[in-house]
Parts: C-alpha cells; structure tokens; sequence
C-alpha cells in the first residue's frame, strides 16, 4: 500500500529508519565474494590494520543502510527508482556487533519538468553507531506525486 508520495518528501523532514546489528558471519561473506581485501576478511590483518579488528566493507555498510530504507521507507512509498548520487563517505570503521542506527534526511524536492507525475527528491542517508557517524550518502531518489499514483 502505497503511503508516501513525492508530496511527501519536503526539505528538513528526517527519518528514523530504526537500528540493525551488524552480524560478522554475513560481513565476512558479503566481503569474500564482494570486496576481499585481507581487513575484511581475516582476523589477523584486520587486527594488523589501520581499522585494529576485523572492519566491514564500506559497501557491505552501504548495503545495511539501503536494507532499513527499503524496509521503512520504499516498500511505502512510490517510489520509482533513482538516477544515483554525488556523495558516499565511511568516516569511520564498522565492526561485528556493532548497532547501528539508519535515518535520512530531505534536502530538496523538485518536480521534473520533463516528466509530469514524477518528483526528484534529494536525500542525505546516514548510520551512526551511537553518536559517530559511520556512513553518509547523498543521493535522488525518484516518486511519483499524488495525482499519478
């Protein structure tokens, strides 16, 4: 059932998107076959890292963040895609175990002028580990207004 719309999506309004725990098992797969470098995938070279333990990979983390926008989010909405983003960061390292909290905020909506019905709304995504940000993104993401659904 479709809840959100483009009209929905105003500038400043924030979303809580709730928590998730980091599981190790699927951080270390998600990691062997996606992104295998030795901090990612063996204990000792992470423990030898930069990161001081075994560290997710940025897409891994990524990928939980897109799974709690999905969930309270998209599987809402009506949403129609997204043509991308300018901006990922990992200012900080996310481990097994770790909680993590999603939310988003809007930062601009605009109706396409090329395509009546549809809006494009840019969005900043953020997980934060307690009070330390552990990822953001900047991206559109696409709806349909009101009057087209």
């Amino acid at each position: 059932m479709i809840e959100l719309t483009y009209e929905d999506f105003t500038p400043g309004r924030c979303f809580d998107m709730g928590t998730t725990v980091v599981d190790g098992d699927e951080m270390v797969a998600f990691a062997r076959r996606f992104d295998p470098q030795p901090f990612h995938v063996d204990d000792d070279a992470g423990a030898a890292s930069i990161f001081g333990g075994l560290a997710a990979s940025g897409w891994f983390t990524a990928g939980l963040w897109m799974r709690a926008y999905v969930d309270s989010v998209l599987a809402r909405s009506a949403s129609v895609g997204s043509p991308g983003g300018e901006e990922i960061r990992w200012p900080a390292p996310v481990f097994a175990g770790d909680e993590l909290r999603a939310s988003m905020e809007v930062l601009e909506a605009r109706r396409s002028r090329s395509r009546p019905g549809l809006g494009l709304v840019r969005l900043r995504a953020f997980l934060h580990r307690g009070d330390e940000l552990v990822y953001r993104s900047t991206f559109t993401g696409m709806f349909a207004t009101r009057d087209a659904v």
